[in-house]
C-alpha cells in the first residue's frame, strides 16, 4: 500500500485592512469647519491686543483667586453638610430623615441664582439678626456679598452632595456592616472606619465633576455684588469699552482653571481605583506613548 502523499501546506491569508472612509470625510469636514470658524474670529472686530494685556491684570488675577476661595470653601461647606445630610436621609429616625429630604427637595427643586438672591435680600425680611445673649447685628453688616455667595453656593452644593454621599453608602456590601457590628464597633466607627472608605471610589469621581461645576457656578455671585473674576474682567469691559475681549479673557481663566483641577481630579480617581481593578487605566503620557508606539509599528507591521 503506498503512502498517502503529504499535503500541500495552506495558503497564507492576506488579511486587507477595511477602509473607513466615513472616516476621513468626517475629519476633513471637521478641520474645514475649524478653519472656518478662525478664519471668521480673525476677521472679526476683536482687539486681541485687550486680551493679551489684560490677560493678566491685577484684578483680573484678584478675581480668579476669589473664585477659586469661594468654590473650594463652598465645596468644603457642601461636602462635609452633605455627608450629614446623606446620613441622615438614611438613618431609621423619622424625623432626621424627614428633614434631610425637604432640605434636599428644597435646595434642589429652585435655582440657585434666586437662592443668592435671597441671601442678597434677606435684610427685607430681617433688618435685624438678633440670636438672643449670644449676637445682635444689622442684616445688611451680616449678609456681605462674601457671605451671600458662601451661603448661596454652600448650601445648594450640599443638597446635591447629600444624593452622592448617600449613592457612594449604600454601594458598600450592608454584610460589611453587620459583621463590624457582630465584631463589637458602634455604628458611628462602623460608619467613619468601614463604609466611608469604600465609598469613597464611588463618592469621588462625581464630586471632582461637582467641584469643577462649582468653579462655572461661581460666575452667578456676580449677582451679589461678590467681586470674583466675572465681574472683574466686566469691570474692565465697562471703562475700557472691551466687553467682548474681557469675556474672552474671564474664559480663558475659567478654561485654564478647570483643566487643571480636572488633570488633579483624574489622578485622584486614579488612586481610588487601587484594588478595585486588576490594572489601573492609563495616565495621559502613558496613552500618548502607547499611541505614538503604535502609530511608529505600523509601516514595520505593513512590510510583513
Amino acid at each position: 500500500m503506498k503512502d498517502p502523499a503529504p499535503a500541500s501546506p495552506p495558503d497564507l491569508i492576506r488579511a486587507v485592512p477595511v477602509r473607513h472612509y466615513g472616516r476621513w470625510v468626517s475629519g476633513v469636514v471637521v478641520v474645514l469647519l475649524l478653519v472656518a470658524l478662525a478664519y471668521a474670529f480673525s476677521q472679526g472686530n476683536i482687539q486681541w491686543s485687550a486680551v493679551s494685556d489684560t490677560l493678566f491684570d491685577s484684578s483680573v488675577l484678584t478675581g480668579a483667586g476669589r473664585t477659586l476661595l469661594i468654590s473650594v470653601l463652598a465645596m468644603v461647606l457642601g461636602v462635609v453638610l452633605g455627608v450629614v445630610l446623606a446620613v441622615m436621609r438614611l438613618s431609621k429616625n423619622p424625623v432626621t430623615s424627614w428633614v434631610s429630604w425637604l432640605y434636599i427637595w428644597f435646595f434642589r427643586g429652585t435655582p440657585v441664582y434666586v437662592q443668592l438672591l435671597l441671601w442678597f435680600n434677606l435684610a427685607l425680611i430681617f433688618p435685624i439678626l438678633n440670636i438672643p445673649f449670644i449676637y445682635k447685628d444689622e442684616m445688611t453688616d451680616v449678609m456681605t456679598p462674601f457671605m451671600c455667595a458662601l451661603l448661596g453656593l454652600g448650601l445648594n452644593e450640599a443638597a446635591y452632595m447629600a444624593e452622592i454621599c448617600r449613592a457612594g453608602i449604600q454601594s458598600v456590601d450592608e454584610g460589611q456592616t453587620e459583621a463590624s457590628h457582630a465584631l463589637g464597633m458602634t455604628q458611628a466607627k462602623t460608619m467613619r472606619r468601614i463604609v466611608l472608605p469604600q465609598a469613597l471610589r464611588v463618592i469621588i469621581p462625581p464630586t471632582g465633576n461637582e467641584f469643577i461645576n462649582m468653579l462655572k457656578t461661581s460666575s452667578l455671585v456676580y449677582a451679589v455684588t461678590y467681586n470674583e473674576l466675572l465681574r472683574s474682567t466686566s469691570q474692565i469691559g465697562s471703562t475700557s469699552y472691551a466687553v467682548m475681549e474681557m469675556l474672552f479673557v474671564a474664559s480663558i481663566w475659567y478654561i485654564v482653571m478647570t483643566s487643571v483641577f480636572s488633570v488633579g481630579q483624574y489622578y485622584l480617581e486614579r488612586r481610588f481605583a487601587r484594588g478595585s481593578q486588576r490594572s489601573l487605566p492609563p495616565t495621559p503620557w502613558q496613552r500618548l506613548r502607547a499611541n505614538l508606539a503604535s502609530f511608529s509599528n505600523r509601516p514595520s507591521e505593513g512590510a510583513q
